[in-house]
């Protein structure tokens, strides 16, 4: 990979003609610093939000040690990068072929679970280990959330009492986990979510040594601006510190895009301008896919023949480069009136899913990367400490 100061300086050395992914090695050693520093646990990488052997060294050697792993394929990668890794299992529905593997050839002893039938799953494939460390998946609400994450996975009230007593007789260390949802927009997520904990605890009258409150942390987007990470984390100390479990219980979390977010942008070019469509070189099958298919807003940058602070800027969407209608990005995305062909943009915080979410369809396949020393267009992570905003209560969009 090349060094660039920007995406300017890319630009006028190369004039790419496909997508370019510029990453960021210093924001996700800094992302990590932060939760190694400051959470007050263990901080597990969701390595599906991200899964670049590039940057799963970068978190190692920052201090991110344990992962979260959702299928055979990526416990297969990291073990490979990174031999002495902790990989926890957290997909709740697993094969049992998978779950053998993982456990007799990889060294997983955590795995996540919602249902009696999964349980007995994993004592099968593990021939009823005793140093397993099993964590029950509560169903939260994601109604604080911009993506929920409520409908798929999570045991339910009335079962979860018996689950945590099933998996209890066969855990080393038993385990409580739940997600609220992806951007979650408020710490009150997190407090909302350790009371249906707590209730769980109480009526199961079970030892806990885990508690997992997974991930959701938020990035900064355009229109989704949430309060300083710091909020968050006093948030979950506090309601841990008041649940009824052991005095030697572990907390722990699962981020993904907080930590991967500010890791990368996208430069992507402007084939064809009809009114306010403009037709780009990447799209919902490449590193868009969020873009098109949930609407989300990214942060965009013009970096053309004009200079971006003498022209006023109005709303445009984007057309991807394959043949499908449905490579359509509705934005808005707010860029300089006088946009034309041959002009570039930069689309930031794509570390997190764009990345991973990429596609060959139609042909159209991920350009080079190469590595920005400037910094992403929005950051949680410049001054934590003095960020104090004042939606830290309620700050749900209209969806």
């Amino acid at each position: 990979m090349h060094k660039y100061n920007d995406a300017k300086a890319l630009i006028e050395a190369t004039q790419p003609d496909e997508s370019v992914t510029l990453v960021r090695p210093h924001a996700a050693k800094r992302a990590a610093r932060y939760f190694v520093d400051n959470f007050p646990g263990k901080s597990l990488y969701a390595v599906k939000a991200n899964p670049s052997p590039d940057l799963l060294q970068i978190l190692w050697d920052e201090g991110i040690h344990h992962f979260d792993v959702a299928s055979i394929g990526e416990v297969r990668l990291v073990k490979a990068l990174l031999p002495d890794a902790i990989l926890c299992f957290m997909h709740p529905v697993k094969s049992e072929r998978m779950i053998k593997e993982a456990y007799f050839e990889h060294g997983v002893r955590t795995f996540s679970l919602d249902t009696m039938e999964e349980l007995d799953k994993i004592k099968r494939a593990t021939n009823n280990a005793d140093d397993l460390n099993l964590c029950v998946r509560i169903r939260v609400s994601s109604k604080y959330a911009e993506i929920s994450l409520a409908a798929k996975f999570g045991a339910e009230p009335g079962e979860i009492a018996d689950l945590l007593m099933a998996a209890r007789q066969c855990s080393m260390q038993l385990g409580i986990c739940f997600h609220v949802g992806s951007q979650a927009m408020t710490p009150i997520a997190y407090c909302d979510a350790m009371e249906h904990v707590r209730a769980a605890i109480v009526e199961a009258s079970v030892t806990v040594d885990i508690i997992n409150v997974g991930g959701g942390f938020p990035s900064s987007y355009p229109g989704m601006e949430p309060p300083s990470l710091a909020h968050y984390f006093d948030s979950i100390d506090r309601s841990f510190e008041d649940l009824p479990i052991s005095y030697s219980a572990e907390l722990w979390c699962e981020p993904g895009r907080a930590l991967c977010a500010e890791y990368a942008s996208l430069i992507v070019k402007v084939e064809k301008r009809r009114g306010d469509e403009l037709f780009i070189n990447d799209g919902a099958y490449g590193a868009l896919f969020d873009a098109a298919h949930i609407g989300w807003r990214f942060p965009v940058k013009y970096i053309g023949q004009y200079p971006s602070d003498t022209t006023e800027l109005k709303p445009y969407s984007f057309y991807g480069p394959t043949c499908d209608d449905m490579d359509h990005m509705a934005g808005p995305f707010h860029l300089p009136e006088n946009i034309a062909a041959g002009d570039y943009i930069e689309i930031g915080l794509l570390g997190a899913y764009g990345c991973a979410m990429r596609s060959g369809f139609n042909g159209f396949e991920a350009g080079e990367t190469h590595i920005s020393h400037d910094e992403p267009m929005s950051t949680l992570y410049g001054n934590q400490n003095d960020v104090e905003r004042h939606n830290v209560i309620s700050i749900q969009r209209n969806k």
